[in-house]
């Protein structure tokens, strides 16, 4: 049995089928001083196919929807850059309201339409990984960088806790990079106004972390798990978002044989780390 518990593909009678496999161990008892021993397995398979079927319609379907989705959201922005040129005339305070409030909903669907796209790649195993060596401070000033104006508009302090000596990474700094910006995002969407939020490097037991914390309402224990899950949002979250954005930054983290963890108390805040081995 494989950890990842992987569909087997099976080609009979002209047709791929799939199966989910479960191994049941058969185990005898030759006397009591030796205890039990396995002598084999039962293999259950259990057809999966209609299921796979529909998953890849619906991967093919969401890939689809959101290249078609991306040429009227960048037309939107194109006319909002038109409105906003002084040179065809000027807005009043409420047209400047409205203008901002388009764009800023159109920078969300935007968002929205891109993580469908990586989770598309991610799923038909598109994803392809140009890994370079990178040093952890540039991924975490790339990230700070990019959510600057966020954490000002929310009044978010930011802090930067770096080691001295520290090993490379050998990853995609563009997928790593993402992976902590939408950490930092989430970080400071769920903060109160005027909170710090805490982003740093460490090396532990043969392995480089990258971790960002805030101290906000924290994540009840019973979901640290399912928050990774796709399309999932913790019950009475009132922040908007796609419930992609953890799933994928799992999925950015195994391809590189990385991992990806919360620390959380109800009203402590969270804190997430990625973490790396050292090569």
């Amino acid at each position: 049995p494989n950890e990842k518990h992987e569909p087997l593909k099976i080609y009979a009678d002209d047709k791929e089928s799939f199966f989910q496999a479960v191994y049941v161990p058969i185990k005898l008892t030759e006397t009591e001083t030796e205890g039990e021993k396995q002598v084999g397995n039962v293999i259950l398979l259990k057809n999966i196919t209609e299921f796979k079927e529909l998953d890849s319609a619906k991967t093919t379907f969401i890939s689809t929807i959101s290249h078609e989705l991306k040429t009227p959201i960048s037309a939107i922005m194109m006319s909002l850059k038109l409105l906003e040129d002084q040179r065809i005339g000027s807005l009043n305070d409420e047209q400047q309201s409205l203008a901002s409030s388009i764009k800023e909903n159109s920078d969300r669907l935007l968002n929205i339409t891109g993580e469908l796209l990586k989770l598309t790649q991610v799923e038909t195993g598109k994803l392809i990984l140009s890994p370079k060596i990178t040093k952890p401070i540039e991924l975490i000033n790339y990230a700070v960088s990019a959510t600057r104006v966020l954490a000002e508009r929310f009044g978010c302090n930011i802090e930067v806790e770096y080691p001295e000596k520290i090993h490379k990474l050998f990853v995609d700094s563009e997928k790593i990079a993402w992976v902590i910006t939408n950490l930092l995002s989430n970080a400071i969407h769920y903060s109160k106004e005027n909170s710090r939020i805490i982003v740093g490097a460490k090396e532990v037991d043969q392995t480089i972390q990258i971790f960002v914390q805030d101290f906000g309402k924290g994540i009840d224990p019973r979901y640290h798990q399912s928050i990774f899950d796709r399309y999932f949002r913790v019950p009475g979250t009132k922040v908007q978002g796609s419930g992609l954005g953890l799933a994928i930054s799992k999925d950015f983290m195994e391809a590189h044989d990385g991992k990806i963890w919360v620390e959380s108390e109800i009203g402590k805040g969270s804190k997430f780390t990625i973490a790396f081995p050292v090569r």
